[in-house]
Parts: structure tokens; sequence; C-alpha cells
């Protein structure tokens, strides 16, 4: 997918800016695949008689495989111009994830800092992974590198200006 007119460069990012993405019902084959591609086949997830004798009653979903999920709902919500995932701050586990419930990401602008001589700007984005309850199963901070306006070229003859649209009121560097 490349990007087009509708996705967000970071200039059109303001601290403080939510959204909430739809909703994706989680599936026995969804858990079943993440075991498979991750290689994760702990029994907790997939054997049904081993999950009755835990405190959840029946398997869960893999954590690592709802944060992927919802990394996948963060993607258009809202659509932006990403360039790289960089990291995770912190990443908290909170609820279990059963196979039929669907999940909501919310994410929200915390922090901008322009970055590459305001060619891009990294994004500090609070989520959280709400089930149909609006219970927050898994919550915390991811920053991401996103791509911003074109720099306007100097007129021939002019000396290149230090200050851009890009670092007015965003921490440099």
């Amino acid at each position: 997918m490349s990007f087009s007119s509708f996705h967000l460069y970071f200039d059109d990012l303001e601290v403080g800016n939510e959204w909430t993405s739809g909703g994706r019902t989680i599936t026995e084959a969804d858990i079943v695949n993440f075991a498979g591609f991750s290689g994760d086949f702990n029994p907790i997830h997939i054997d049904h008689e081993f999950a009755k004798g835990t405190p959840f009653r029946r398997p869960i979903a893999h954590g690592f495989g709802v944060f992927s999920i919802a990394s996948g709902l963060g993607v258009m919500t809202p659509p932006v111009r990403t360039l790289a995932l960089l990291r995770v701050r912190y990443w908290n586990f909170q609820l279990p994830v059963f196979a039929g419930d669907t999940l909501r990401c919310r994410s929200r602008v915390v922090e901008k800092t322009i970055r590459g001589r305001g060619r891009r700007g990294e994004v500090v984005w609070y989520r959280g992974i709400l089930n149909q309850e609006e219970k927050i199963v898994q919550e915390g901070e991811v920053v991401t590198l996103i791509e911003c306006r074109p720099l306007p070229k100097p007129a021939t003859g002019e000396a290149a200006a230090e200050v851009t649209p890009h670092t007015q009121g965003v921490a440099l560097g």
C-alpha cells in the first residue's frame, strides 16, 4: 500500500489528538495461526482441556498476537505516513483475550519531536486495546517515525532558513 492524499503528515498531528479504530473479532483461527507463525504452542493458547484447569477456564489469545492485531488496527486509525516503528516505550498486558472477543485500538498523540532536518518526525503514541466491554486489555506507548510535508525549496541565492514551518512548537532533536 502506498500513501495517498488522505494519509496524514507529521505536521497534521497535534498532541492530544485521539482516534478509535473499528472493531476486530478474535477467532480461534487467529490464535492457531499465531501459534504456527510464532512457534508459541504453549497449551494455554491451543489446548482446551489444559486451559480448563487454568484461572481462565479456556484458551487465551497470545499477548503478542493481540499486540500485532492492534498494530494493524492502528495503521488506518488515523491513516498516517508512517516510515517505521522505532520502539515500544512500555507495554502492559492487563486482561486476557479470548476467541470471540472484539477489540478496538485507541490511539492518542502524546509527544512530537522533529527529526531529519524537518523531513520526518518522531511521534509517541498512547495505544489502548479495548474489548467489547470497553475494558483495556493491553496498553502502552509506542514511538513511530512519520513523514513531514515536503519543505519548500529556497529561492536561488537565499540562505536556507534554520527554522522551518515544521519546527514551530516542537522539540528539536
